[in-house]
């Protein structure tokens, strides 16, 4: 199988530097399911080409293939998969680009960032539902799609079309974008996965989906056919992606989710199996032996090892390749750092002090002791102090998970995590009188957006250090100033550096911001804002790490880019920490649905002086 890469962007031999492969060499890659190559058919500069040829051994797929894995005979031998584009290329391009793909060039940092003009092609990538469904999910991603039928025998047209397209992509985009939508997409085109479904897909799916899946309007069938239509996956990934955006996982995929899953959802679909045709249709309970009967959703054949080829894919992400050894321990790139995932709080020594009073001085909003005290008003529901005029914030009424309830036979239409973090956020603002307004942190600019709609608050401000983060925030507030409303003041900064214009404020919101920062550089965060900058509150919210085991599937933090997640108790040592060091007194608030055992969500401080 065969993907070519082109760009005549001068010095177009510069795609070099992105890939972080010579044009000059041949590199080969040896895979479980194969061998990769990489060479440059055209190295011109006014127009360079890299290739990913993937020899695929089929002997070797049925050799890695499970135990329990469904027998189709001559099908193992004789399939598509060593000349279609699949789950395979996708694989080989995630080990060989890797570095690539998360957007790093420590020679051209400059270039990893542009958007450049590029030409893909794939001669063969199987699609189910031919070339529409391709134009439908590539084009909404800026791409100009050309995509034609591939006939099953040119010799014998009254054979009729194969479901494989000759695909070409033009556009301009970031490398690593590109890569990434086609990591997720050729597997969603094709329907089918070479290796065994776990929890971390998900993950997988979240970390190449940043930036264009939530917005794609084809993210609910995307998300589906990328897990394979597992339930419980499925949902959570909805969950997850809800929690990121402003919308409800209703909103997200309209396809109505069952409450439990049926049976066959335990069970890895026998087109996923190693080796498998995917044209073939197995019979119903086919599928069920390929997982032992009981066995949870998301656990490998009792009888086998995990599927070698997948082992390799996920080996090849931990151990760069020779030319690429310097992005292996990024802390910046994608990804959790290990040793913060592996024992939670030990990397943040340097935020949180050792015996570090809870809360204090506010000797009512917490508990003294910082190792087993939990914040006594953790878990108060937002909407309870919402005020009755704010009705973003008193309806407010759903689960963070979406669920629906009913009052008086009176359905209660389901919100969002993200919007319940936005009208506690914003009821908060109100009781403590503060009209005048900064968000540190702001990204799309979502809370900037409702607080312009209120007539309460009289000026608002906001910032982020990415650039692409402000973009999308004056596209969001665009629409605004178009009907006349009130604009805000929108700029550019980083929190780790003083700067005047983050005075004069009533309040100042880093709202999911902190867990974003590296533990080092957190006392520069906190020096800014609460030692220079020092608006009378202070309003700050970070996901609760202990609420993380509510959401199925989920493995290490809820987004690729945390630096850390805390527990409840750990937010409330760095808070009262941080408010005794610059004469402030918090209070602690829960915001989603309060569980017993591990409390709310979303943890929220609020600091005033």
């Amino acid at each position: 199988m065969l993907l070519t890469i082109s760009t005549t962007a001068p010095p177009a031999t510069d795609l070099g530097f992105l890939l972080h492969k010579h044009p000059d060499r041949v590199q080969r890659f040896d895979r479980a399911f194969g061998t990769a190559h990489v060479f440059f058919p055209d190295a011109a500069p006014e127009r360079c080409t890299a290739a990913l040829l993937l020899e695929v051994d089929p002997v070797g797929l049925v050799r890695t293939r499970a135990r329990n894995t469904p027998d189709f005979s001559l099908g193992q031998y004789v399939n598509d998969r060593p000349y279609a584009a699949s789950s395979l290329l996708a694989s080989a391009m995630a080990g060989v680009f890797r570095t690539a793909m998360r957007g790093r060039c420590d020679a051209r940092p400059e270039l990893a960032a542009a958007a450049l003009p590029l030409e893909i092609t794939l001669p063969s990538l199987p699609c189910r539902g031919g070339p529409e469904r391709a134009e439908r999910f590539f084009g909404p991603l800026g791409w100009d799609v050309t995509a034609t039928t591939v006939p099953l025998d040119p010799a014998f047209p009254d054979w009729g079309d194969s479901r494989h397209l000759n695909l070409t992509l033009r556009g301009e985009l970031r490398l690593a974008d590109a890569l990434n939508q086609l990591y997720v997409l050729l597997p969603v085109l094709d329907e089918a996965k070479h290796y065994w479904l776990a929890p971390d897909e998900v993950d997988k799916l979240l970390r190449a989906g940043t930036g264009w899946l939530t917005a794609h309007p084809e993210r609910g069938p995307i998300t589906r056919r990328y897990l394979n239509d597992r339930h419980t996956l499925v949902r959570t990934a909805f969950a997850r992606l809800a929690d990121t955006d402003d919308t409800t996982e209703e909103t997200l995929d309209p396809t109505t989710l069952d409450e439990d899953p049926t049976p066959d959802d335990t069970a890895p679909t026998a087109a996923a199996a190693i080796g498998a045709p995917t044209d073939i249709t197995p019979a119903p309970d086919a599928a069920a032996i390929a997982i032992a009967p009981g066995a949870p959703d998301t656990a490998a054949p009792d009888t086998a090892a995990p599927d070698t080829a997948d082992a390799a894919a996920a080996a090849d992400a931990a151990a760069p390749d020779d030319d690429e050894a310097s992005g292996a321990t990024d802390a910046a790139a994608v990804g959790a750092p290990a040793d913060i995932a592996a024992a939670p709080g030990t990397a943040l020594a340097a935020a949180i002090a050792p015996g570090a009073a809870v809360g204090a001085p506010d000797a009512d909003a917490a508990a003294a002791d910082a190792d087993a005290a939990v914040p006594a008003d953790i878990g108060a529901a937002a909407s309870d102090a919402a005020p009755a005029a704010d009705a973003d914030a008193a309806s407010d009424t759903g689960s963070a998970s979406g669920a629906v309830g009913g009052v008086a036979g009176r359905e209660v239409v389901a919100v969002s995590l993200a919007e319940r973090r936005l009208g506690a956020v914003v009821a908060v603002l109100r009781r403590e009188d503060a009209a005048r307004v900064i968000d540190l942190g702001c990204g799309g600019g979502k809370l900037v957006a409702r607080l312009l709609q209120d007539d309460f608050f009289t000026c608002v401000a906001a910032t982020d250090v990415s650039w692409r983060a402000l973009e999308a925030a004056d596209r969001r507030l665009r629409r605004g100033r178009r009907e006349g409303g009130r604009v805000a003041d929108v700029f550019q900064s980083a929190l780790t550096y003083a700067d005047e214009r983050y005075k004069g404020y009533d309040a100042a919101v880093l709202m999911e911001v902190i867990e974003h920062v590296d533990p080092p550089r957190l006392g520069a965060v906190e020096d800014v804002v609460f030692g220079d900058a020092r608006p009378r509150v202070v309003v700050v919210t970070t996901p609760n790490a202990e609420y993380n085991v509510r959401y199925e599937g989920l493995t290490g933090f809820r987004h690729a880019d945390h630096r850390f997640e805390w527990t409840r108790a750990e937010f409330a040592a760095w808070a009262g920490r941080v408010a005794a060091a610059h004469g402030y007194r918090v209070r602690f608030e829960g915001v989603g649905d309060d569980d017993e055992r591990v409390g709310a969500p979303t943890q929220m401080g609020v600091f005033t002086r």
